[in-house]
């Protein structure tokens, strides 16, 4: 500006010359100055950003609580379109390692955009979606004990509502690292699940993999990336002495590891796994479920889950156990 306003004056006039030369001199430190602020390292702190959504009922607020137990910074029901912010101020404090949020129906419209909104936050900050579900059953009486109306509106039936919701949210749940099913979970059940998934343990190794057994007759675990059908190895169940203990106690693990189809099985699955796990990582997956399954969940699953993290912690990896149907 200056020096626009100087060359305003006559050629041959020495003011104008000197306040030229001195606005020329202005101007050009004003820009090396503009260069040394530029040019000052800002600090890049990286953090970790963990989105909680999914169905009305299923416990999203009772897991925010335990994120925020386990030292997550948690927002609830952040608008949409302030979370790619959110994330980048995450990323820029020195103070917040990890932070949490809930996304879900509330949003209205605007969740049509989350699936590019995760594409939009995930080049800012590391980020994983949990996406939490329950039956209709469940969710039905669970809006029945709290006599709290459907967010959905209360022009319709509980019933109608969650099933709008539930097609409302699939395009969510597809982008989803981790879908939880909370059915059969109470509260104290779904804390301790999101304190055995997420509690930070110190290693070089970025991916978490959980080791869970399970019962065919009570279905298939939703979160499970990997399935193991184990009903092949011989049942302890019709052993008498070993019908009420689990796969836990020693008598049955002896039991299950003398037959050849045991080692022969667990030494296969753990070639596998050694292979596909550095491929996962490379990927930038940062949780992987494999699950294992026999009849009821109760001895022969538990016993291989256990094993399998015991093979996979010798090598490294960050292993964590999960018994779905194994007796309390």
């Amino acid at each position: 500006m200056t020096s626009k306003r100087v060359s305003k004056r006559p050629a041959n006039s020495k003011r104008s010359t000197n306040s030229k030369d001195t606005a020329d001199s202005k101007d050009t430190g004003a820009k090396k100055s503009k260069k040394t602020k530029l040019a000052v390292p800002v600090p890049d702190y990286r953090g970790e950003l963990g989105i909680l959504t999914g169905l009305s009922g299923s416990g999203k607020l009772s897991a925010l609580k335990a994120f925020e137990d386990l030292g997550y910074y948690s927002v609830d029901n952040l608008p949409l379109e302030l979370v790619p912010r959110f994330a980048d101020l995450v990323r820029q404090s020195a103070e917040i390692e990890r932070a949490a949020l809930v996304v879900d129906v509330r949003e209205g419209m605007r969740l049509d955009e989350f699936p590019s909104t995760l594409k939009e936050v995930r080049k800012v900050l590391p980020t994983h979606v949990v996406f939490l579900e329950a039956s209709e059953e469940a969710l039905i009486r669970r809006f029945s004990e709290t006599r709290r109306p459907h967010p959905m509106g209360r022009s319709e039936t509980v019933v109608k509502s969650i099933r709008a919701e539930r097609k409302r949210l699939e395009p969510i749940r597809n982008v989803a690292d981790i879908v939880l099913d909370t059915t059969k979970f109470n509260v104290h059940e779904l804390r301790a699940r999101i304190n055995s998934q997420f509690e930070r343990e110190e290693s070089d190794q970025s991916l978490v993999v959980s080791s869970n057994s399970f019962g065919f007759k009570n279905g298939v675990p939703t979160e499970a990336d990997l399935v193991f059908d184990v009903r092949f190895l011989p049942n302890p169940h019709f052993v008498p002495e070993f019908r009420k203990l689990t796969g836990q106690d020693p008598k049955v693990g002896k039991y299950v590891r003398q037959f050849p189809q045991t080692k022969e099985f667990l030494d296969k699955a753990t070639d596998m796994l050694k292979f596909l796990l550095p491929h996962y990582i490379k990927e930038g997956k940062s949780y992987l479920t494999v699950a294992f399954g026999c009849t009821g969940g109760q001895h022969r699953s538990v016993f291989i889950a256990e094993e399998m993290k015991k093979r996979l912690a010798e090598e490294g990896y960050r292993v964590k156990t999960s018994h779905r149907d194994m007796p309390k």
